[in-house]
């Protein structure tokens, strides 16, 4: 979900397993010179989401890479089955309220430019949850403690993880 830690833990994540770093919206945004909000201004959530299958598609296939994708990209079973099957799927769990006190004055997120976005949070919450676990191989709840703390919970859940 927006306001996980996806970037902060995946950048540390990577960091010290000696890996590289990808954020996908952050790769979306450098081949097409414009931000997020601009692209779904232009070609809305679908035109984005295109791009978005199109970027994990890539991703999925290169070797030694952290990557991070969008909170909605488990939202089409093609990135779903190619997240499962190319690599080890971690999910940040943390609670809508959490989400809402570090997104509410990101005015970056389109997604979020709604009348009510803490409500719409936590239904993208309840819609995405399961989605998330269909394809985790480790959940870690978030929330809590400092990003240090969490990626040394999945490095230990990743030396039992057989994949």
């Amino acid at each position: 979900m927006m306001g996980a830690g996806k970037t902060t833990i995946g950048r540390e994540l990577a960091r010290r397993c000696d890996m590289r770093f990808v954020d996908c919206d952050h790769e979306i945004e450098a081949r097409t010179g414009v931000k997020i909000p601009t692209i779904f201004e232009i070609e809305g959530e679908e035109g984005f989401r295109r791009r978005e299958t199109q970027v994990i598609d890539e991703l999925t296939r290169v070797k030694g890479v952290v990557i991070a994708t969008g909170g909605g990209a488990v939202l089409d079973p093609a990135n779903r089955a190619m997240l499962a099957e190319r690599g080890v799927i971690v999910y940040l769990n943390v609670p809508p309220q959490v989400l809402w006190e570090r997104t509410r004055n990101d005015r970056n997120r389109p997604l979020l430019q709604v009348p009510n976005p803490r409500e719409h949070i936590a239904t993208l919450y309840r819609q995405r949850d399961p989605l998330y676990r269909e394809i985790a191989d480790i959940i870690v709840d978030g929330g809590r403690g400092n990003p240090g703390g969490t990626v040394r919970q999945i490095q230990k859940a990743l030396e039992t993880c057989e994949k």
